[in-house]
């Protein structure tokens, strides 16, 4: 299933002074309820932003339960005083009762149509970011929604042709050349041609979302960076050429390619504002394990500002009231940041 939504002019989001973030709750057989609570239930969180939940309400009544949490639960055009009063944006078609950790075509529906209420909010200029909970791919597809994932789907919805997926974990910025394939199939995306592309987007996209002038380092694709072509052909003859075409023609402040296990470390302690990822896992790895819990996905290119968490549903530990919230408050607080003012934007 293919769906679209234009986009939109949001040059008057930003004359409000209190941002409003719409976070949508994930597959319900997932975690993404509980951790979505569990970081509303961080008063100075609901106090930075006007925060909408956009899924199903007797879901997030019933989990609020099982989490011991006293918050009821208001339709998100209603104006209330009341400290435990969270906003909801039900999209009402959770008809069935959700069996924690089990995902089907109904629970893919929902997280879908979470996804396509969020922008539908952003597009009346209801909503000023998104904060996404953790969505199955594969309920997601049993649903007839062909997408890989978030930012596919959200690229698809605003008519975005040009996007990439980031990971923000403090200083380390690391953008990804390539995503859900096989390592295979990465490799063979590692071209002068591709790296060129994505340094230049990187370099306006990111340099526009922190309002200055970036660093940028390119990881190699082989041990140690091929060290000197001992292991490898690519980082001569694919990789080198592009980060010489971005800096002799572009301008670009650019640099590597870098030994792939030490430049993430380096990207951590702000040497460089971000790292070019040959591939998924040499991101993800580094990310996860530097980071995890509190690092953030974000998706480049979007015309409107959407963070996510760095792991999935947790099929597993659902509906046990275990799964941890850091990288969820992680996720709204920089989407509440991204859509302020320049300055703040500039502190990341």
């Amino acid at each position: 299933m293919n769906v679209r939504v234009s986009n939109v002019n949001i040059g008057t989001r930003r004359d409000r002074p209190l941002r409003r973030i719409g976070i949508t709750i994930g597959d319900p057989a997932g975690i993404g309820p509980e951790v979505v609570l569990k970081a509303l239930a961080d008063e100075q969180l609901r106090e930075r932003a006007n925060l909408v939940l956009i899924g199903d309400k007797s879901l997030l009544a019933a989990t609020a339960r099982l989490l011991n949490l006293n918050f009821t639960f208001d339709s998100y055009k209603s104006v209330t005083n009341e400290p435990s009063a969270i906003q909801v944006n039900d999209p009402g078609d959770l008809a069935f009762d959700v069996s924690a950790g089990i995902e089907s075509a109904a629970t893919g529906r929902a997280a879908a149509l979470c996804i396509l209420n969020a922008v539908e909010m952003w597009r009346a200029g209801e909503i000023d970011a998104i904060s996404t909970a953790p969505i199955s791919k594969n309920a997601l597809a049993l649903a007839g929604y062909n997408y890989p994932g978030h930012t596919e789907f959200l690229a698809e919805l605003t008519g975005t042709t040009r996007f990439a997926m980031s990971f923000f974990a403090d200083k380390l910025r690391v953008v990804l050349l390539s995503t859900h394939c096989s390592l295979l199939e990465a490799i063979e995306r590692v071209t002068t041609e591709s790296l060129v592309d994505l340094i230049k987007f990187t370099d306006e996209s990111l340099g526009k979302m922190l309002n200055r002038k970036i660093r940028l380092a390119v990881a190699g694709l082989n041990p140690h960076a091929s060290e000197g072509g001992m292991f490898g052909a690519e980082e001569a003859a694919e990789i080198r050429p592009a980060i010489e075409q971005c800096i002799n023609q572009f301008a670009i402040d650019v640099s590597g390619p870098y030994s792939p296990d030490t430049v993430f470390l380096r990207g951590f302690r702000g040497e460089f504002d971000a790292v070019i990822a040959c591939y998924h896992d040499q991101a993800t790895i580094a990310v996860k394990s530097l980071s995890f819990g509190s690092s953030v996905n974000v998706t480049l290119g979007l015309p409107l500002i959407r963070t996510s968490v760095d792991h999935g549903t947790a099929f597993d530990i659902a509906g046990k009231g275990i799964a941890d919230e850091s990288s969820m408050k992680a996720a709204i607080n920089l989407a509440i940041e991204l859509a302020g003012d320049s300055k703040a934007a500039a502190q990341l």
